[in-house]
């Protein structure tokens, strides 16, 4: 592969996230509506939902400081970061050589905790709460996730995302192990926490009282609004996409052709639909938990990738 077609690949990838994310998130409010017995918004809402927030003029707090102003752009640009560095729909990509587990995570925890700043900037007791809240849930969060995937990590010999996948790919008995079924237990949980879906937290929720994400981004409108929700869908599609990659990474490019690179791209989005039919059909069946009972769950996850970690170890 060519410099010149490896990095159109990449931006078409990170295009391609982009546009798809806020379809993602419409896909899984749609089917929780056609559960539930109810007409539901279209899958395309969230679209429309951008076009009205970037059409809007922003409103700010006299508290807010600079870190309000700069939180929307540096949560949507490391969320974009990512999208360059995680295989998406071809192996090898041109970032493979900083396409690191931990670069990935971190970037994803830059955005994490500025969003709890820019909560805290505004002065608000609803952005505080929240806030407080999401570093509670960042703190055993972040590390399961590189726990989990350092359980794949060391069958491959490497942290490089590429690597694993390609490792993968070239043994695929390694995908049904013991070590690979925990890593994947414990990373869907994370998800749930990391995206704020239920039972962590309730997206669809407007009672102060019990938010998480959305209390700490009460006080932004306009394009803040619109730059933040996107980065979050992107996030919630990336996060799927590790699933949905790291454990089947079956349908991947390895060659740069056009058939080749629209089978991957269909099984790549096959994959994210079914990944967000069974969260749909989850947040149908469970209830929020207590906020108390939640680092309860998270320390499940946490002990779930440490035993997929120690299979690995074992069964090397």
């Amino acid at each position: 592969m060519t410099n010149m077609m490896s990095y159109g690949l990449e931006i078409g990838q990170m295009l391609l996230a982009l546009a798809l994310a806020p379809g993602l998130v419409g896909l899984v409010r749609w089917l929780k509506a056609r559960l539930q017995n109810r007409l539901g918004a279209p899958p395309w809402q969230p679209y429309l939902e951008l076009r009205k927030w970037l059409a809007k003029d922003v409103v700010m707090s006299t508290n807010a400081s600079w870190i309000f102003q700069a939180t929307p752009y540096i949560v949507f640009g490391s969320t974009v970061t990512v999208t360059l560095l995680v295989p998406l729909i071809a192996t090898p990509i041109a970032f493979d050589a900083v396409g690191d587990l931990l670069v990935v995570v971190y970037l994803l925890l830059l955005g994490t905790f500025f969003l709890a700043l820019a909560g805290l900037d505004a002065g608000t007791a609803f952005g505080g709460m929240g806030a407080s809240r999401e570093m509670t849930i960042a703190a055993i969060a972040e590390p399961t996730i590189a726990l989990s995937i350092s359980g794949l990590a060391i069958g491959s010999g490497s942290t490089n995302l590429g690597q694993i996948l390609t490792t993968t790919l070239t043994d695929p008995a390694a995908a049904i192990s013991p070590s690979h079924f925990l890593a994947f237990a414990a990373l869907f949980i994370v998800v749930l926490a990391e995206t704020g879906r239920l039972p962590i937290d309730n997206p669809a929720t407007h009672l102060e009282l019990t938010m998480i994400h959305e209390a700490m981004i009460l006080e932004y409108s306009g394009r803040y609004l619109a730059l933040i929700e996107w980065a979050s869908w992107t996030k919630f599609l990336l996060f799927l996409s590790l699933l949905a990659n790291l454990f089947v990474p079956w349908g991947m490019a390895t060659l740069v052709t056009l058939p080749t690179l629209a089978l991957a791209t269909a099984a790549w989005i096959g994959k994210l639909i079914l990944l967000a039919s069974a969260i749909a059909l989850l947040e149908t069946r469970v209830a929020k938990l207590r906020l108390f009972r939640v680092p309860e769950l998270l320390s499940l996850s946490f002990v779930l990738a440490l035993l997929a970690v120690t299979s690995s170890l074992v069964l090397k």
